[in-house]
């Protein structure tokens, strides 16, 4: 007796006017087994997971300096290095996933197993340089294969509405810190942080593991088999797509590069991401020069988070009805434009006023980064996206470095003051970067004849 094999469905490869090609017919669910939203749930996890290693730091970092005898710039250092690592592992990992010798799956589970380590090395480093290697080499590189396998492909199985989904991913990266951060302000401390940190490393660990299994890329060129690729970017009633029209063609890296885009989003990222990691890294240390009380400072940076992460979700909702580039600047002017609010709220010891500009500064500083991982497919398509996204978000290490190592003596040399002002600034040229910011080919791709048109058809492998 013989058992046929699972045939699977068959499939067209539909090319439009501008010769880009779109596989169409298969479902989702024939693909993954279930639908397509498990690709979007299960990234959703793992980012809040993994949010914990920055996001939560900033609240841990005066009990690491008493228990490790460390001064404040090395602490900071150590999450300067990990910003390094996480955001340089971007463009490797897409490049393994895309050659097919590395699958979604492998990524995210070596990852959780560094980010793990991370943890473990964080609680027990007799040293600063330990400490910097474990947490900041081997868990910053460990967070950076998760949270770019789970950003991007996201954008893989929605390429025709991306924005609202990719910020709910990346959300998770800010607001699932948030219990850690008030763990950290209230029961952390000298004599128990080793048994915290490994908790902590085992919670990333196993809660990444189970997630990241269940990670699976589409075939290349994928469209889902309800949405008409030759007709929905002409559907009136379809904002997404309209405001948002797919990528002419696909892009490889060097060809992205040479558009002038893909280094124009890298230095807007450079000076967004630094305004955010100083942010992150400072505001609770700010809030305790400032002598507001120890909930004061632990909700400025919650609240920092939830906004940070529910924004997220907010703007790329916003970004498929009102446009990607458009959202991008009003996220990054309002980054900009909160930090002096901060600044101010703080100066003059009101509380209140300090929480209302934490939630301003938390919904920019951290929006921006859904819109990026957004407008990359959009621009240069879906095919090399982990590839071109990863070379994009590599500007974070730069932004890391600004952030907390940098940020760090900027505030010893000119205080806190001069810290915040020029991070506002930073914000603000952000933004005017982003004006520059257009769809490569998208002008001359309007004045080809919508008619010429060709269509293949084939069957998937078995």
């Amino acid at each position: 007796m013989t058992t046929a094999s699972p045939v699977r469905p068959a499939y067209r490869e539909v090319t439009d006017a501008n010769g880009r090609v779109y596989r169409v017919g298969e479902s989702a669910r024939d693909l993954l087994g279930g639908p397509r939203l498990l690709m979007v749930l299960l990234p959703w996890v793992a980012m809040m997971a993994i949010s914990v290693s920055e996001y939560a730091f900033g609240s841990a970092e005066e009990v690491l300096s008493s228990a490790h005898h460390w001064s404040t710039t090395d602490t900071f250092w150590v999450l300067g290095v990990w910003t390094v690592f996480q955001a340089a592992v971007a463009f490797p990992t897409g490049r393994l996933r895309e050659r097919g010798i590395l699958t979604a799956r492998g990524a995210t589970l070596t990852g959780a197993v560094l980010a793990g380590l991370g943890f473990f090395a964080l609680s027990h480093a007799p040293n600063v340089a330990l400490a910097i290697l474990g947490f900041g080499v081997l868990g910053g590189t460990g967070a950076g294969m998760v949270y770019s396998t789970c950003v991007n492909i996201v954008g893989k199985w929605y390429p025709e509405r991306r924005g609202g989904k990719t910020g709910f991913v990346n959300g998770g990266f800010a607001y699932g810190a948030v219990p850690m951060i008030f763990v950290f302000t209230y029961s952390f401390h000298t004599g128990n942080y080793r048994t915290v940190l490994d908790w902590v490393g085992v919670y990333v660990l196993v809660f990444v593991a189970i997630c990241g299994w269940f990670l699976k890329d589409p075939p290349k060129n994928w469209w889902p088999e309800d949405v008409d690729p030759l007709q929905h970017s002409k559907q009136a009633n379809d904002k997404a797509l309209s405001k948002n029209p797919p990528a002419v063609r696909q892009y490889e890296p060097m060809e992205a590069i040479r558009t002038g885009m893909l280094p124009l989003m890298w230095f807007c990222l450079v000076l967004a991401s630094g305004v955010s990691i100083f942010g992150i890294s400072f505001q609770v240390p700010f809030a305790k020069e400032m002598g507001f009380g120890p909930l004061v400072a632990a909700s400025s940076m919650g609240i920092m988070s939830i906004i940070n992460g529910t924004g997220r979700g907010v703007t790329g909702w916003i970004s498929d009805r009102l446009g990607r580039k458009q959202t991008l600047l009003l996220v990054v002017a309002i980054e900009g434009l909160s930090q002096f609010g901060v600044l101010w709220a703080g100066d003059i010891r009101s509380e209140p006023l300090f929480l209302f500009f934490a939630f301003i500064s938390g919904f920019g500083s951290g929006a921006f980064f859904p819109m990026f991982a957004s407008l990359v497919p959009d621009y240069f398509g879906e095919n090399n996206n982990a590839q071109n996204y990863g070379l994009v978000y590599s500007s974070k290490l730069v932004g890391g470095l600004a952030g907390s190592g940098m940020g760090a003596t900027v505030v010893a040399a000119w205080g806190y003051s001069g810290a915040y002002v020029l991070a506002g600034c930073l914000g603000l040229a952000s933004a005017a970067l982003a004006l520059l910011l257009r769809q490569p080919g998208r002008p001359a791709a309007r004045r080809v004849r919508a008619g010429s048109l060709q269509a293949s058809s084939g069957t998937a492998p078995a």
